[in-house]
């Protein structure tokens, strides 16, 4: 298999996305330097390991483009979210403002498909076509998620549609991209997709999980926002639908706790959260996903090695390697 760690970290030192004026694009630079775990662009890549050998820029851009987009929605999420923190550092609009904000996404957003439109020739069409698909879902997720805010409550189902369309379906593209690229038979180029998906849906719900009961220093982002938000967590959505009786009466005093009682909203949730057994929940949920996934790569019949590799990606995104 390839070397992944090596093409990836010569494919970011060697991405230029500056330019003038300073303003629009020293944030983008700032997002872009500060890290992040890369998931997207390193699950495209070993993907991609699992039927080549062969890599040059017309692989890894592509793999980037996926990383670029990501983090393009991010600085508009961020905005939308109200978001103090990214990745322990200041987010954008509360670095430079909202105006700005905007504008370094839309360009990022630009230079996504300036990257992946270096992907080989032969396969250009099913990348674009996967990419340009994902992008919309992608915003259509977003926007359920908006949506959701003016809701008081939506269905479990509801949720799982919007966190797939908002997180999984970019993870999926990702496994999928590689496949794509190195001309992967389309069933088993599916079956990463799938995996990729349900890994998403794990991965989105350990989020929800962590934003609740996380390390602040871990996690990168300070912990509660979601409660303070009245965000349609994982959590949020099934306290939401379960709680009954008194609990029902106590669960809605603290979603009514405005921003200026934040820590006791905070503390207050997490240990209802605790007490009906919705954080286990949690945990459990996340379990069913990721074996899930596990289940769908099974059918690639890979070398184990292979298989190793992408079940070790699986635990990292789930936060089993800790």
């Amino acid at each position: 298999m390839i070397d992944i760690d090596k093409h990836l970290k010569k494919g970011i030192e060697e991405i230029n996305l500056g330019g003038n004026p300073k303003e629009l694009y020293d944030p983008i630079e700032y997002i872009f330097s500060i890290g992040g775990k890369r998931i997207r662009p390193r699950l495209c890549l070993l993907t991609y390991s699992l039927f080549s050998d062969k890599i040059d820029s017309s692989i890894i851009n592509p793999a980037l483009a996926i990383e670029i987009f990501h983090t393009f929605t991010l600085i508009h999420d961020d905005i939308m979210d109200k978001a103090d923190m990214r990745r322990g550092k200041e987010t954008i609009h509360k670095k430079w403002n909202d105006n700005i904000a905007i504008l370094s996404g839309d360009v990022m957003s630009i230079q996504a498909y300036q990257f992946i439109s270096q992907a080989p020739a032969e396969r250009l069409g099913e990348a674009l076509a996967l990419f340009n698909r994902t992008a919309a879902q992608v915003c259509e997720g977003q926007q359920y998620d908006m949506n959701f805010e003016d809701i008081p409550v939506i269905s479990m189902e509801d949720y799982l549609k919007m966190i797939g369309l908002k997180t999984a379906v970019l993870i999926a593209c990702s496994a999928k991209m590689g496949a794509v690229l190195a001309g992967a038979p389309a069933e088993k180029a599916q079956l990463l997709y799938d995996y990729g998906y349900l890994l998403g849906i794990a991965f989105q719900i350990a989020d929800d999980y962590l934003d609740n009961f996380g390390d602040p220093k871990v996690f990168g982002k300070n912990i509660g926002g979601d409660i303070t938000n009245n965000k349609k967590s994982w959590l949020f959505v099934e306290c939401y639908n379960t709680v009954e009786g008194e609990h029902k009466e106590r669960w809605e005093k603290i979603v009514a706790l405005g921003e200026d009682r934040a820590q006791e909203k905070i503390a207050a949730a997490q240990a209802i959260y605790t007490e009906l057994g919705i954080k286990e929940k949690a945990e459990k949920e996340i379990d069913k996903y990721y074996k899930q996934a596990i289940g769908k790569i099974e059918q690639l019949n890979l070398p184990q090695e292979q298989y190793e590799a992408l079940i070790q990606f699986a635990k990292k995104m789930t936060f089993r390697d800790k």
